[in-house]
């Protein structure tokens, strides 16, 4: 809670020092203005008459009271004059104070105690400096942290590339060192370690392809290429061109959606990307399922496409996170049974540049990647439900 500066003994006795000089100071002011003008009054006989003539004429309430006294009513203003004068040169002393304290607290939060805010309460015009000043530290304190946060995922955007790149150029390097030094018994042993170098190398230029899209889709000078198109038609060509891989993995692609036709403005090919990418995941990760279904609705000014399966449960502490990059449910970050771990960062980007978002739901019965896009390129959509992963790990 906010209080009020808390003066040392030193500024109290500044104070009342303030105080009493300058109230000796209007207490000799005042006796000097009495003697002076008492000694005109004396001197000037045509100046008494005035006053006295004033005095007898001018009276007071419903009596007719006279004023009497000259010397009363001045001094009795002079109190007042005073006063005003004793308080507003305490009141600037005070304000003083509270700027010193305020930048005794400044240096204390400069010297690096940022988590040190200004709580005490001070004159109207000086809070507002106190205000922005908390506000700025607030500010400065926010930046460093997601400097930080940059700072900490570049690292770990250097380890995860490192380990991804390192385990498929061991292998390459491995078989073709095999071949240089002639360490094969037949035709046969040479064409293996040269197809497995080969399969490792497209794995390499799989990483390298996802991490120059991941760039590029997060970069702030990426723009779209919207065009007006059928969403439900999109998905019932993108169902069709999975037809085949998905009769070998035992399950079929269901699209429905309404209206139909459902017409809106986006870049097809970037949203290709990341129903592409949330197809293939559905086919790769959901074990079990036997369907995936591609479902588009216009709600108001936005369009709600559901990419889900009935396949294996995602668990609860795994989607707080599978927009992060490089993020797998499975941990062995093994290409054999996962990508590079980009695909949902992209997606999620891609979205994010058509001023939309996109989050995962996953229930014994459902697992579904929820996209939200505004009708039109251009607008933005701000009201995003609380599960929603717009940002990484949230």
């Amino acid at each position: 809670m906010s209080e009020k500066v808390k003066l040392t003994a030193k500024e109290k006795s500044e104070l009342w020092i303030e105080g009493i000089v300058t109230v000796i100071l209007l207490l000799m002011l005042n006796f000097a203005l009495l003697v002076l003008i008492n000694q005109m009054i004396a001197h000037n006989p045509g100046l008494e008459n005035a006053i006295w003539g004033v005095k007898t004429n001018l009276t007071f309430g419903r009596g007719g009271f006279h004023l009497w006294s000259w010397s009363n009513l001045f001094l009795t203003m002079m109190a007042i004059a005073d006063v005003i004068v004793v308080y507003w040169r305490l009141a600037r002393r005070y304000r003083q104070m509270q700027m010193r304290h305020v930048i005794a607290e400044l240096h204390y939060i400069a010297d690096g105690h940022l988590d040190h805010r200004i709580k005490f309460e001070v004159n109207t015009e000086l809070q507002k400096v106190v205000s922005s000043i908390n506000a700025l530290v607030d500010s400065t304190v926010n930046s460093m942290a997601e400097e930080r946060r940059i700072e900490q995922s570049k690292d770990e955007l250097i380890t995860n590339v490192s380990h991804d790149i390192r385990t498929p150029l061991t292998s390459i390097i491995g078989y073709l060192g095999l071949i240089e030094d002639h360490q094969y018994r037949s035709d046969e042993e040479l064409l293996k370690y040269t197809h497995t170098a080969y399969l490792k190398a497209k794995q390499m230029k799989v990483l390298v392809e996802d991490l120059f899209e991941y760039t590029k889709v997060k970069s702030t000078t990426t723009k779209l290429n919207p065009v007006r198109f059928n969403m439900i038609a999109m998905l019932e060509q993108l169902a069709a061109s999975f037809e085949l891989e998905a009769h070998k993995k035992h399950m079929r692609i269901l699209v429905s959606g309404e209206p139909n036709p459902l017409m809106m403005e986006a870049d097809t090919e970037k949203l290709g990307r990341v129903f592409n990418n949330l197809i293939v995941n559905a086919l790769k990760y959901g074990q079990g399922g036997r369907h995936i279904f591609l479902d588009a609705q216009r709600i108001g000014s936005e369009v709600v496409v559901k990419v889900s399966n009935d396949g294996a449960q995602i668990p609860n502490d795994s989607l707080n996170q599978l927009f992060d990059r490089f993020y797998r449910v499975e941990e062995s970050r093994s290409q054999e049974t996962g990508g590079t771990g980009l695909g949902l960062a992209i997606a999620q980007s891609i979205i994010a540049l058509h001023g939309g978002y996109i989050y995962a739901d996953s229930s014994p019965e459902l697992t579904s990647f929820v996209i939200h896009l505004p009708l039109k390129v251009g607008a933005s959509l701000t009201d995003k439900p609380k599960h929603s992963n717009e940002e990484a790990g949230k």
